[in-house]
């Protein structure tokens, strides 16, 4: 684990300004930077960066938050890694919280096996480019391929010496131990064989990354056709390296996947070049290894859109049907692409524009219904017993969706394409739910002649309560600090003796006045982000009489930062346009700092109170015949007298 007082360190030396421009072309805009959104298309920038906040946020997706929020984001690192990146970057030293003996070593073995597992592929590389067996046997294999010298650069791709021992040696001759070095798989240990051998040899060589860039292990292919071996061989299962948990080309696509929230899914290394090189660089590739559940979480934490694209032949097709359900049973939308019969995506992809292949992919590209239907249904002919099966693979297809709305919709669709009733899929999916033991919608037993009608959908209601604990955040992370004379309304006894108001002007901080109103009245935050942010707002008012956003943004929890840079960032909006030029003038919030902040303590003091007359009416309606109401009815009168009082005072305000 990092230890705080590193973490405290990037913090406070990491500019969000310097490390967003390494990445988005940014421009002086005022006080502030734009640009364009990295993560949608646009031609007018709505990127803003602030220098003074330490934030960003970009208008055209909704996310914003600080530098470490940044590279999640756009880089996709966990938050160690973001932490790690950023220490590298401005030469922090990282320092390590107590760990036990235990967790200390396995972290440092784990660190060497990957330092070893980056020197191999450094090796791999040197190989094909400055050795005569490199360049004349695994260069000219790649060239003969068609890729490019950026394209075998991009990807770090290498040659493995035919000595038995060219690694090995090589790497124990720079310090690296043999330890490490049979722990990756790079090299084989058999003492009574004798000395330690290579496991890759002869072979053009795939590194394969992690998300964040590491390398984890490599595949390799033969060239020989007279040796009896398998064509490909992969990095045995090691601490750093799980086939079941890597795809190939992730760190080099994830930010196209993410751009064009789409992911193509293919089977081989060289589809994944090919597609690159095309212009198409949005693919991974599951190296021939059967699909996931892990894979497809990997990609699900960049897009939910996956096309998986498979050979033209009859086995191919097969297999893709497989990866489906998977796919379906993480929530993802999936289509398929078949090629042309004999055709693969390397293949496929080599003579044709960029253009070409997107639009065969845009067309060709069916939905999973589609696809299994017309395949399965080619298969069954006219036998009804087969057609059956057919059908009951494509509900169990269905089954695996978890949201309620989009199974409907699919059922539909199956049974327009295979002619069958909606009730008989329906009932065929509810036994399907009711076994694997999950959640059903209730639904009646439709007969073929009865028309399923879905219920409507009921409008979006804005949650008023929501908006306003968001306004009074808002002040506090603004304007919390500032002094402020509020007008205050005491009530008291007149010569008559009868309660009437009485005005009186106070100076207060914001801070206090919101905190003194709403401990007055006993209100709590309904959101639980708002309410964390609260106390952590107060308890910093308090002790410091000032707060810095970018301390209370050192959190690893992205959604409570995502809430601050938001409300930080909600009027530079308005700044882009700059409604000056159009003589537009708005009037400073700081000028009727006072009036918002009455203006929202008492609006949600009238919500409030609406919450309750409803609650107990509603009560007395559905106990009227059992019990004596007198004194909730009581209870009501006195919440819409004091209603009266507050809206009174409200209207004053406004």
């Amino acid at each position: 684990m990092i230890s705080k007082s590193t973490i405290d360190q990037v913090y406070e030396t990491a500019r969000v300004e310097e490390v967003i421009g390494d990445f988005v072309a940014l421009k002086k805009s005022g006080s502030n930077y734009k640009g364009l959104s990295p993560f949608s298309q646009e031609r007018t920038p709505s990127f803003m960066v602030s220098p003074v906040k330490q934030i960003w946020k970009d208008f055209s997706s909704g996310k914003g938050g600080n530098v470490i929020a940044f590279l999640m984001e756009h880089e996709h690192f966990s938050y160690p890694e973001a932490i790690r990146y950023l220490a590298k970057k401005y030469n922090i030293e990282i320092e390590e919280t107590q760990q036990s003996d235990a967790e200390k070593e396995q972290r440092s073995q784990q660190e060497s096996m990957y330092l070893v597992a980056q020197y191999a592929a450094t090796f791999y590389q040197e190989q094909l480019w400055d050795t005569q067996e490199g360049k004349s046997i695994g260069l000219s294999y790649f060239q003969e391929r068609g890729f490019t010298e950026q394209t075998i650069k991009a990807f770090g791709l290498g040659y493995a010496p035919e000595s038995k021992t060219a690694l090995t040696e090589a790497a124990q001759s720079k310090g690296y131990s043999l330890e490490f070095l049979e722990a990756t798989g790079l090299s084989l240990v058999n003492e009574a064989q004798g000395p330690p051998i290579d496991r890759f040899r002869a072979r053009v060589m795939f590194p394969i990354r992690s998300m964040s860039g590491r390398i984890q292990g490599f595949g390799g292919r033969i060239l020989s056709s007279k040796t009896k071996v398998a064509k490909y061989l992969n990095s045995p299962e090691s601490p750093i390296y799980h086939k079941s948990k890597v795809l190939y080309g992730l760190f080099e696509s994830k930010k196209a996947i993410a751009k064009e929230d789409c992911c193509y899914l293919v089977e081989g290394y060289t589809d994944v070049l090919q597609m690159h090189q095309s212009g198409i660089e949005n693919v991974v590739a599951s190296s021939g290894t059967a699909l996931t559940a892990e894979q497809i979480r990997l990609i699900r934490r960049l897009t939910n859109q996956i096309v998986v694209l498979f050979d033209g032949d009859a086995a191919g097709l097969r297999a893709s049907l497989r990866g489906i359900d998977l796919i379906l049973e993480e929530g993802m939308h999936v289509k398929v692409c078949a090629f042309p019969e004999g055709e693969d995506p390397d293949s496929f992809c080599k003579n044709r524009s960029k253009e070409a292949i997107e639009e065969y992919l845009q067309e060709e590209a069916k939905d999973f219904i589609q696809f299994k239907a017309s395949l399965l249904v080619a298969d069954a002919a006219d036998d009804p017993a087969q057609k059956a099966q057919t059908i009951r693979e494509i509900v169990t297809s269905i089954s695996k969706i978890p949201d309620g709305i989009q199974r409907e919709l699919y059922v539909q669709r199956c049974a327009s394409l295979l002619g069958v009733s909606e009730g008989v899929l329906f009932s065929a999916l509810a036994q399907l739910l009711h076994q694997k033991d999950k959640p059903t919608s209730r639904r009646p037993q439709a007969t073929p002649q009865m028309q399923v009608v879905s219920p409507p959908v009921a409008p979006t209601k804005i949650n008023r309560a929501y908006e306003l604990e968001r306004q009074i955040i808002a002040l506090l992370l603004q304007y919390g600090g500032a002094e402020v004379e509020f007008e205050e309304v005491f009530l008291q006894k007149n010569d008559q003796g009868a309660l009437a108001e009485t005005a009186q002007k106070i100076s207060s901080k914001v801070y206090e006045k919101i905190f003194l109103d709403l401990q007055q009245d006993e209100i709590e935050f309904a959101d639980p982000n708002f309410k964390s942010l609260y106390y952590s707002l107060i308890q910093t008012y308090q002790k410091e009489e000032k707060v810095l956003p970018e301390r209370l943004m050192q959190s690893d929890d992205m959604q409570f930062n995502q809430v601050i840079s938001d409300i930080l960032m909600q009027d530079e909006n308005y700044r882009l346009d700059r409604w000056d030029r159009k003589n537009i003038f708005v009037k400073p919030k700081e000028k009727e700092l006072a009036r918002m902040v009455s203006e929202t303590i008492l609006s949600l003091r009238r919500h409030l109170i609406d919450q309750k007359i409803h609650e107990l009416q509603k009560q007395t309606q559905e106990e009227a015949a059992i019990l004596d109401h007198s004194e909730q009815l009581e209870e009501i009168k006195s919440y819409l007298t004091l209603r009266t009082l507050v809206s009174k005072r409200l209207d004053r305000v406004l």
